[in-house]
């Protein structure tokens, strides 16, 4: 039987990316997404993928979607925690709901998730757990005080529960990407966007394939020895 793989925010962008990534390797895969529905069922004609709807920042609504996931899939035995938002500002103008937006989803998110596939990974001596984190969770960035400290949060999530899965046969690791040519990033001035890849040595922005082939490597059988780390993928931008 093929593994389950469960994505969040996995029917667009880095997301979709990983997804078809990981059903091109052979997993069976469920791609979470949060309200765009619209943009789930294209994906899912497209590609075949099975999406489900809930927020990750809902623990009950986590719980009850993985429940959705198993009956459908079988036990999920990857997850890949990419879901995120932003909510921008400089942080004097930053209001408390635009810190609580963030953390909820990009920080509590990932716990909400983990903690509800993580019994049934330690019950069968497997998992792979694999979460976005950030070039900006890494370095930090102007305006984003509440994302880089949800993505910088992440990273230490990481190390930590990589530590407690480690003798229950579950990696845990991370990715940080850097700047990556999704509609996001498209979307914002030429200039702008001119000045972020001068910033980047190899002088280009990231593709989204090239993030989720860390993902299908990280939650291979052959990165059985990798738990806790982090693969800083941003073209030589910043190093750690």
């Amino acid at each position: 039987m093929p593994r389950t793989a469960l994505v969040t925010g996995g029917s667009r962008g880095i997301g979709a990316a990983i997804s078809v990534a990981l059903k091109n390797a052979g997993y069976q895969i469920a791609a979470n997404y949060a309200g765009n529905d619209e943009a789930a069922k294209t994906f899912t004609d497209e590609t075949g993928i099975a999406t489900y709807k809930w927020s990750v920042a809902d623990y009950d609504a986590c719980k009850a979607g993985i429940a959705a996931v198993e009956a459908d899939l079988g036990p999920v035995e990857v997850l890949v925690n990419n879901a995120g938002i932003t909510r921008d500002a400089m942080f004097h103008r930053m209001t408390p709901e635009q810190w609580r937006e963030v953390i909820d989803t990009n920080l509590t998110g990932v716990f909400n998730m983990t903690h509800n596939v993580w019994p049934g990974m330690r019950e069968r001596k497997f998992g792979r757990v694999v979460t976005i984190s950030s070039i900006n969770g890494q370095k930090g960035q102007m305006g984003q005080a509440n994302y880089s400290a949800a993505k910088a949060g992440d990273l230490g999530f990481t190390k930590a529960l990589a530590q407690e899965g480690a003798k229950a046969g579950i990696t845990v690791n991370a990715v940080c990407p850097g700047y990556i040519g999704t509609d996001m990033v498209m979307a914002v001035p030429e200039k702008v966007r001119e000045g972020i890849i001068a910033q980047i040595p190899v002088g280009r922005l990231g593709e989204p394939d090239e993030i989720a082939r860390c993902v299908a490597f990280l939650v291979s059988d052959e990165a059985g020895f990798i738990t806790g780390s982090t693969i800083s993928a941003n073209g030589g931008q910043f190093f750690v």
